[in-house]
């Protein structure tokens, strides 16, 4: 009985270990350190996509997490989990404005089209996540690791990326491999019901889908 008890803390530990390090918060960086390390814009200076990575940072991280703390703070949201629906609603609204900002500033400092695409589906699937949270939990987090993937396979299809095939190939599943990972993750913590980790996956994966290969 105790061992099976210490098997169940583990994997709720192991859970909460992975769903913080594959936040919403984060994996829009990850993808575009992703993005400037397997693409033609490994041709730029490393200091230029430094400060690419900094500043997109900022706004998609730092920006988001002080919005949460000053919510916190004047109690406008009592969890900074947000674990309950209504409490995510300004977040999320404040989040799809970040987005929009970056996507901006990429199109201000003449970033490639498919790359301001990628952030582009990143800020429509933020846009969608919403939405549909005013009647229905969505994962978020679902969402960001499905963009990933969904870059991934379009930079592929593009033939944008500047590794070989079978490196590719790795990537892209490794990516579809922390995307069971994560959902499960979610699931074993009782943040989602499985309709809502599905939901935020096809969200992540439409949204930035779409917009690379119609607009990048």
């Amino acid at each position: 009985m105790a061992s099976h008890i210490a098997k169940i803390k583990l994997l709720d530990e192991l859970a909460k270990l992975v769903s913080t390090i594959f936040s919403p918060l984060l994996t829009p960086s990850y993808g575009l350190f992703l993005a400037l390390s397997i693409s033609p814009k490994v041709l730029d200076t490393t200091g230029a996509r430094i400060k690419l990575l900094i500043i997109f940072f900022g706004i998609t991280c730092v920006l988001p997490m002080a919005t949460i703390a000053v919510l916190h703070n004047i109690k406008l949201i009592k969890d900074k989990k947000m674990i309950k629906r209504e409490e995510r609603t300004i977040p999320y609204i404040a989040a799809t404005i970040y987005y929009a900002v970056a996507v901006w500033y990429m199109v201000y400092t003449h970033e490639p089209q498919w790359l301001v695409m990628v952030c582009a589906g990143g800020a429509l699937a933020c846009l969608i996540s919403t939405i549909v949270n005013l009647k229905w939990k969505i994962s978020a987090h679902m969402a960001g690791i499905a963009g990933i993937l969904a870059m991934l396979w379009q930079l592929y299809a593009m033939n944008l990326e500047v590794i070989s095939p079978m490196w590719m190939t790795f990537f892209i599943f490794v990516t579809i491999i922390l995307c069971g990972v994560l959902g499960t993750a979610r699931l074993l913590m009782k943040r989602h019901d499985l309709p809502q980790i599905v939901a935020g996956f096809l969200n992540g994966l439409i949204c930035v889908s779409v917009m690379m290969r119609l607009f990048g």
